[in-house]
């Protein structure tokens, strides 16, 4: 639980622990006037919140959440939890924090910071995280978060890692990219859902900074509203029987509806290694614009990162996407020199 010493203080602002779900309708006003003052066509819903908050792994809401009142309504929210890379000792400690736009620049922000980094080296150091140099608090930060940009310059933290936002703004001419050789994609059955989430876990072992995926994972991937199954484009090795790649699209009404638009996304595109090469992610693409189209979207969308080393960039141009804004992953190292020597004394956070 957090210490009430350890609280920060704003002028107008009351900080206090996450109370549990009764707070989230009211956390999910301030994520949507947020994302909405940034100019970000996004649509967050309580469903999704839920998910985050309930199911998560290495997170425990009553220690890793502060929540920020002023007057009867939340002004501002943040939370803290954290990741090992997959198959490397790299803790990623996410730092996660919204602003309402009528409480920006009264300081909430810079306070949120500095309370979920301290409580983030805790729980690193009561897990023995100490023991690596690479340790990392992050945060994702838009081009058009100018705000939130300064407050992590000014705080030490800086760029490590930069990704597109894609949207192909019709779905008219959509290249004909031929299903490679021995592959077909098969319409998704129950039986098929576990073997398709061991071949994307696989596939995105390649990907940077990936995180190690939890046992839970799983149940919370097919929780998740994008999880959509009869959208899905899933090829298949006829020969071997396995998973050779995907993509996993899916459709947000709400979202559409909100922002006045038909999008559909074609989101976690990848190919095993062994059919890489081939042609087979261009096909998938393909195979799954034809199945938005077909259910009357106008538009699609995927995100990407800068620089992946599978070229995934050049393939999304290609297919006809275009950059529309970049979001940058922005790192502090954690363990500097004088923070170990203080790292136990701050269990007592905890």
């Amino acid at each position: 639980m957090i210490a009430t010493k350890t609280l920060p203080s704003v002028a107008g602002v009351t900080f206090r622990p996450y109370r549990g779900e009764s707070d989230l309708p009211a956390m999910l006003e301030v994520l949507q006037s947020s994302k909405d003052a940034d100019g970000l066509d996004q649509a967050a819903s309580l469903d999704m919140l839920r998910l985050a908050y309930l199911a998560a792994a290495n997170f425990d809401p009553p220690r890793d959440v502060l929540v920020a009142e002023a007057g009867q309504r939340l002004a501002a929210y943040g939370r803290t939890f954290w990741q090992k890379e997959d198959g490397a000792e790299v803790y990623q400690y996410w730092i996660v924090s919204f602003v309402r736009p009528d409480w920006r620049r009264h300081g909430i922000g810079t306070a949120l910071l500095g309370w979920l980094e301290q409580c983030a080296l805790a729980v690193a150091a009561q897990r023995g995280h100490a023991a690596t140099a690479l340790a990392y608090w992050q945060v994702m930060a838009y081009d058009c978060e100018t705000a939130k940009a300064a407050l992590l310059e000014r705080a030490g933290y800086a760029p490590a890692r930069y990704f597109y936002d894609m949207v192909r703004p019709n779905l008219d001419d959509i290249p004909d990219a031929p299903m490679p050789a021995g592959l077909e994609i098969r319409a998704v059955q129950p039986e098929h859902l576990r073997a398709i989430w061991d071949a994307n876990e696989e596939a995105f072992r390649d990907h940077w900074a990936e995180p190690e995926r939890q046992p839970q994972d799983y149940e919370r991937w097919l929780a998740n509203d994008e999880c959509q199954p009869d959208i899905w484009k899933v090829a298949w090795d006829t020969a071997r029987g396995e998973v050779a790649g995907m993509v996993l699209g899916f459709i947000h009404p709400e979202e559409n509806a909100r922002f006045h638009r038909q999008r559909g996304w074609t989101e976690n595109i990848c190919v095993r290694r062994p059919w890489r090469r081939r042609g087979l992610a261009s096909a998938l693409i393909a195979a799954s614009l034809r199945e938005l189209k077909a259910r009357g979207m106008s538009e699609a969308a995927l995100g990407v990162d800068a620089d992946s080393l599978t070229g995934a960039l050049g393939v999304y141009e290609r297919m006809g996407f275009q950059v529309t804004r970049r979001e940058t992953l922005y790192r502090k190292p954690i363990w500097q020199a004088e923070q170990r020597g203080h790292a136990g004394e701050l269990e007592t956070m905890r």
